[in-house]
């Protein structure tokens, strides 16, 4: 290959794309027990932290478009965890809430998520320090891709 620049083990965006793929995969089974997909989850946890929000609001804070989280909604609302209505000063505006199933699936999350995660991750030799480490670097490279 004539640009080493160009090699896929050169690419921290295939190390971003292989490591959120694999980290997804291992909440699966947790998620699966819960009978929520991945994406459905990250909607519970945006409704979990604050109730009662608009679809533009969910969509804004998961960096999705509105056009890709209403189908989600919709499969949610069909499982009854969440209900829509109409806003009551914009009618064009959808706010999402949760059902009591949606609000008792935190407890069930918290449950089995946390300690779940952290199996999984007990044979990765990094400590605490070096997650929220990471963390915080992921967040930086996501305020600096948003602009």
């Amino acid at each position: 290959m004539a640009h080493t620049e160009l090699q896929l083990d050169n690419q921290i965006c295939f190390r971003l794309y292989t490591a959120a793929r694999l980290v997804t995969q291992a909440y699966t089974p947790m998620l699966t027990a819960l009978g929520i997909t991945y994406p459905q989850y990250l909607v519970l946890m945006v409704l979990w932290e604050k109730d009662e929000q608009p679809v533009n609001d969910i969509a804004h804070r998961l960096y999705l478009e509105t056009n890709t989280v209403t189908p989600l909604l919709q499969r949610m609302e069909k499982l009854g965890i969440v209900s829509r209505k109409k806003g009551k000063q914009d009618k064009r505006q959808q706010i999402v809430s949760l059902t009591a199933k949606g609000k008792a699936l935190e407890e069930e999350a918290y449950a089995k998520i946390p300690a779940g995660m952290g199996e999984q991750l007990s044979a990765c030799p990094m400590k605490s320090e070096d997650y929220q480490r990471l963390a915080h670097e992921l967040d930086a490279l996501i305020e600096t891709l948003k602009k």
